[in-house]
């Protein structure tokens, strides 16, 4: 990529953002380095070095000497000149993290969601923020920039969320801004497993894959859909809510957005639950109906085989539309690929003859988290550039 001729001052910005945009993607270089990958001249990525290092955003980390010549200065990013962080609120958990600008953890904290309100539950995130962020080292204020994973669409005119069951009230008029204003941040909310797919993407099983899809089955049943590298929600956010396919197990008549879809309803954990408790297992989690599977228990097998059958038969629903190169399976219930793998690929081979590469989340708990953290380093670099010092 070249720098494209201008006035001076655009020329000069472009050649800054150039510089900047090289040490964010592939880290230290030194001037010559910079001079021969960009295309500009060594006095121009000197010029632009130093009113970048002037704003804070690029720091000199090193140099190299003991060869003909003279020292060689390298230089690096300024990881700390602003800060990102991730929340993820779930129905059990809220995790939040925060995040140099290279997307590495500084601080992290996992609680149980025991909120009993939507009002509850926003006091709990912007207390967790605060609580990170002493436990860091570092001030609150100095995040430039925050995404928040949560079950549900937004609608971006309402400013409410919609299909989130599995949070009541959380779509309630009003909400959203709440929980801007509470964590007193540049802030946007997204779907909790489009982020998932994200956090693959970047840091996951996902990385370097152009098209695949993250199957999530947990709580709730989603999916985040990649193509050609990137995120893709559809026309109004909605792509991916893969609960709402009719599942033939169940008939849900004038089923609405405030209830479980079919699938989710029988291939959630709460689903794999009701499942075992009806064939007389007691058991309170879909935790509890695994490990007995692993304990050589009869009806807690077939519980789950069942269970691997029905996600069988979604993926190759989601396969026969999208043809994705990969298929992950996230979640609580969807992670446990190595018990669950026989059924579904038999499921999947009962069916047709799609044949998936299915492999298991890479980040666990951490992937909505991860996701959050990438998109908000999406925008904070764009809000970091724009208002640093000019003319130093």
């Amino acid at each position: 990529m070249r720098a494209q001729v201008g006035n001076p001052q655009l020329l000069r910005t472009m050649n800054e953002r150039l510089l900047l945009d090289h040490l964010w993607e592939h880290g230290e270089a030194s001037r010559g380095e910079l001079a021969k990958v960009t295309g500009l001249s060594k006095p121009t990525v000197s010029s632009a070095l130093a009113s970048l290092e002037a704003a804070g955003l690029v720091r000199l980390v090193g140099a190299l000497s003991g060869r003909p010549g003279p020292t060689t200065a390298i230089y690096d990013m300024n990881t700390r000149a602003g800060l990102v962080a991730g929340v993820d609120i779930g129905r059990d958990w809220i995790r939040l993290a925060i995040a140099d600008l290279r997307g590495e953890f500084i601080g992290r904290h996992d609680v149980r969601n025991s909120a009993r309100s939507s009002a509850d539950l926003v006091r709990r995130v912007q207390g967790l923020a605060h609580q990170v962020a002493r436990d860091a080292g570092v001030n609150w204020s100095a995040v430039s920039y925050a995404v928040i994973g949560s079950p549900g669409v937004l609608d971006p005119v309402t400013g409410t969320l919609g299909f989130a069951p599995n949070l009541p009230g959380w779509g309630r008029p009003g909400l959203v801004d709440q929980l801007r204003a509470a964590l007193q941040v540049e802030s946007a909310i997204e779907n909790d497993i489009n982020l998932a797919a994200v956090g693959e993407l970047a840091r996951g099983a996902g990385q370097g894959v152009r098209n695949f899809v993250l199957v999530s089955i947990g709580t709730g049943v989603g999916m985040g859909i990649v193509i050609n590298g990137a995120l893709y929600v559809g026309g109004r956010g909605a792509a991916g809510e893969v609960s709402y396919l009719p599942a033939a197990e169940l008939s849900v008549p004038a089923l609405d957005a405030r209830q479980r879809g079919p699938t989710e309803a029988i291939a959630s954990a709460g689903g794999v639950v009701k499942a075992a408790q009806e064939a007389g297992l007691p058991v309170r989690s879909a935790r509890e109906v695994f490990a007995a599977a692993a304990d050589g228990d009869a009806l807690a097998q077939a519980i789950v085989i069942a269970e691997g059958r029905r996600i069988g038969a979604l993926i190759t629903a989601v396969t026969a539309i999208l043809d994705p190169d990969l298929v992950v399976l996230g979640g609580g219930v969807g992670r446990n690929l190595d018990v669950l793998s026989d059924a579904i690929s038999g499921r999947i081979a009962e069916l047709g003859p799609l044949r998936p590469d299915i492999v298991a989340s890479a980040l666990g708990d951490s992937g909505v988290l991860q996701g959050a953290v990438a998109r908000a380093l999406e925008v904070a670099r764009d809000l970091l550039f724009d208002r640093r010092p000019r003319g130093a």
